[in-house]
């Protein structure tokens, strides 16, 4: 039983370094797919509450930023002509920006999460490095101590046999 958790521990261990891999390897594709996914949020924002509008403003209001590249990117959208600027977009909190550039922030979200996300990547990478090793390590001392405990009962059993026929 030991083994076999052993086994799914190194198994873990390996699914964790293939995803590290191809993280890595994929990084740029992942930084447009979120780019375009955002653009994609901004166009068909709604007051209706769906989660890629509340995304949004989430990411606006923490960050105090507005649109991806800059405030201009909310300008081709139909709620910006309907509506203006989201309150999220604003540099002071209760305001209505509608369509004026003045009241909201000018520095766009994509380039602010790309910055948080690699500050971060350091720490979640070391962090993730250690857990591996740590599950790597438990998995071997598991492998040597099955393997030590089989040697103590084949011992046993072989001095057992030889105290009887001796």
């Amino acid at each position: 039983m030991l083994k076999l958790y052993a086994m799914f521990l190194t198994l873990i261990f390996l699914v964790e370094l293939v995803a590290a891999i191809v993280g890595f390897v994929f990084r740029h594709e992942i930084k447009n797919s979120f780019k375009s996914n955002y653009e994609k949020a901004l166009k068909y924002y709604n007051l209706t509450g769906d989660y890629r509008s509340e995304a949004v403003d989430k990411i606006q209001n923490s960050l105090h930023c507005c649109g991806v590249t800059n405030y201009r990117d909310w300008k081709d959208s139909d709620y910006y002509t309907e509506i203006g600027f989201p309150k999220s977009c604003c540099k002071i909190e209760d305001c209505s920006p509608q369509k004026d550039a003045n009241q909201v922030n000018h520095e766009g979200c994509f380039i602010k999460v790309m910055t948080i996300i690699e500050s971060e990547m350091g720490v979640v990478a070391g962090i993730s490095f250690g857990v591996a090793c740590f599950q790597r390590h438990l998995a071997e001392s598991i492998n040597v101590t099955v393997e030590e405990k089989k040697f103590s009962v084949v011992q046993a059993w072989t001095l057992l046999l030889l105290e009887k026929y001796l």
